[in-house]
């Protein structure tokens, strides 16, 4: 590809940090991969912008464990609780075929939220953009402290062994009020010295998707 040149425009990181992937979706986001200084070993960081800004910011470890998401439509933080019932783990999920998880998050702003799914390789392995992913099936509830559903979803993903990371596909979303299909498959990978790398600009599927209510974008990271 043609190396990147001077990017004024490209999306500042916090001090510290060093990018190595930016990832476009069929949904109209941008994701951005990222490490930074003085993180536990394995801990990996991850930016979603949309065009109109950011819509999220997380950290996974090497197991693909939620440390922490900042959903930023609502403006509210999550940090995983200590001692899951069943943490999610990638070695399980690559070594067995097939991951369960039971844990809670804590968050200042709307309380405890327990969740509750699995994850399954489907044998599939699928080349998008030259970036080999094998294909997964997940299915995934959330509910209040009270044990009341506030959503459920479902569909496929994919993830990388290489980066140790999933990276969103197409499901279905269901709430106490609606119902909607999504479709954040990742389109292209653009790496450190190419164009285009850290782009704050998402490229594909915009236009008519972004007509989408605001809120239900807040059900779209399924796996940070």
């Amino acid at each position: 590809m043609t190396p990147m040149g001077v990017q004024a425009a490209a999306f500042q990181l916090p001090v510290g940090c060093t990018a190595y992937l930016t990832v476009h979706d069929n949904n109209c986001q941008v994701d951005h991969h990222f490490r930074c200084d003085g993180d536990p070993a394995g801990i990996q960081r991850r930016v979603t912008l949309s065009e109109e800004g950011m819509l999220f910011m997380g950290q996974i470890d090497s197991e693909t464990q939620w440390v922490e998401s900042f959903h930023a439509l609502s403006g509210h933080t999550e940090r995983l609780e200590s001692n899951p019932a069943d943490p999610a783990s990638l070695s399980a999920l690559l070594a067995t075929g097939h991951d369960s998880f039971d844990f809670f998050t804590q968050s200042p702003e709307i309380g405890r939220t327990r969740y509750v799914g699995e994850d399954s390789l489907t044998g599939r392995t699928v080349v998008i953009d030259d970036v080999t992913l094998d294909e997964t099936r997940y299915s995934l509830t959330a509910f209040s402290p009270a044990g009341v559903e506030l959503w459920r979803a479902k569909g496929h993903e994919f993830i990388s062994r290489d980066w140790r990371m999933f990276l969103s596909g197409k499901g279905v979303v269901t709430t106490p009020t609606d119902r909607f299909e999504k479709n954040d498959e990742p389109v292209e990978f653009i790496f450190p010295g190419e164009a285009g790398f850290l782009s704050p600009k998402p490229k594909h599927g915009c236009g008519a998707l972004m007509s989408q209510a605001p809120e239900l974008q807040e059900y779209s990271n399924d796996h940070i």
